[in-house]
């Protein structure tokens, strides 16, 4: 079955064009003109992943970001305009993926699709038929990449692909310092570059979420100018 892609953009050349090629890529592509329309056809039909433009009137990206995360942790990729690195990181620590700034090329929107939904493959255990990834239990941590399960101390933490394959490389070696450029490579895989500051964002989206369950929650300790380890107690 082909992936399905949600395209929101208030531009219609941008949605017509990137339409056009994302189809030509054998992807199946729902275009909306602007963030409440999408909303509701997205709760009602969720989509493999969305591709949403920050700005637009009636409902903008974050607020449409806000709402789907309620329910779903569909890969997200905003759009931004090359001046809103405000809007970047708080999309990241908001629960967003990726983003591409505009203008963009749609080969690189191509690669980053394909990327994300490659890791949503193997966060669930399923790239190219492989078998699936044994459970990881680190005290009171379980991550389950079959299912795309987290626990902390029985409690569910909703995470997306991003943050799912950050924490599973921090804990299935624990105590062992990673990188930031190991960590990108982990979640993004070796050939899509992100700068530092979209690894720091995910980091810190994921001890929020664990501190929403658990408010002593301190199991990620930063390293600074080294990177980041999964303490091992």
């Amino acid at each position: 079955m082909p992936n399905t892609i949600a395209l929101v953009d208030d531009d219609r050349n941008i949605l017509t064009s990137v339409s056009i090629a994302l189809e030509a890529e054998g992807f199946v592509v729902r275009c909306y003109g602007d963030g409440a329309e999408a909303l509701r056809a997205l709760t009602a039909q969720p989509v493999d992943l969305a591709v949403l433009d920050i700005k637009m009137p009636r409902m903008d990206g974050m607020e449409l970001l806000t709402q789907l995360r309620k329910a779903s942790a569909m890969p997200v990729i905003f759009l931004t305009s090359k001046d809103d690195e405000v809007d970047e990181l708080l999309g990241l620590r908001m629960g967003a993926d990726d983003y591409i700034r505009k203008p963009f090329s749609q080969r690189l929107l191509i690669e980053r699709i394909r990327a994300l939904l490659r890791r949503g493959e193997v966060a669930r255990g399923r790239a190219g038929g492989a078998e699936q990834e044994p459970m990881v239990q680190r005290g009171d941590l379980v991550l389950d990449p079959a299912r795309h399960l987290c626990t902390w101390r029985g409690l569910p933490v909703e995470l997306t692909v991003t943050e799912f394959l950050i924490l599973k490389s921090l804990a299935i070696r624990t105590g062992h310092v990673k990188s930031r450029d190991q960590l990108m490579d982990a979640a993004y895989g070796e050939h899509i570059y992100v700068d530092d500051r979209t690894i720091d964002s995910h980091i810190k989206r994921l001890r929020k979420k664990f501190k929403v369950v658990d408010s002593e929650f301190a199991q990620i300790e930063t390293l600074y100018g080294v990177g980041y380890r999964y303490r091992e107690h």
